[in-house]
């Protein structure tokens, strides 16, 4: 079953934002990290964008509302348009393999779908008409 959620980027606010996002939908955080806790060998990030965050999910109802901070010093610039994503959330790496193949034809593909340290199968791009989207396949976790 395909799952489709909304991934938000913000200029170094995001967990101000998912702080007050949380205070009006209630729940608890399913996940938060920062920068700090991700391996990330060649890259040079400031302390301070270290504690920025990399992933941070609210779940509301049946559906997920994601973000991340995107550090100017990483390479990013935070604009309207590139500040929100559809992200696809699939069951195999072949139907993540062949959405995102389809959806990027004559697009720009900004991080070629692969294994990621993080554990899951992930690639991003914005398609044709300029949507951002971002697919992921994440293994069963073995017990």
């Amino acid at each position: 079953m395909i799952k489709i959620n909304t991934y938000l980027n913000f200029g170094g606010n995001a967990e101000q934002a998912f702080n007050f996002y949380k205070s009006i939908f209630g729940g608890e955080f399913s996940s938060v990290v920062r920068f700090k806790d991700m391996p990330m060998e060649g890259v040079n990030i400031s302390d301070e964008d270290k504690e920025k965050i990399m992933h941070i999910a609210l779940p509301i109802g049946n559906d997920v509302l994601m973000a991340s901070d995107a550090p100017e010093s990483l390479g990013f610039k935070v604009n309207f348009g590139n500040n929100s994503y559809i992200s696809i959330h699939l069951e195999s790496k072949q139907e993540a393999d062949r959405l995102f193949n389809a959806l990027s034809k004559d697009g720009a593909v900004e991080m070629p779908i692969a294994d990621q340290a993080w554990g899951d199968y992930y690639g991003s791009f914005t398609d044709k008409f300029g949507v951002g989207w971002m697919v992921n396949y994440s293994p069963p976790h073995e017990e």
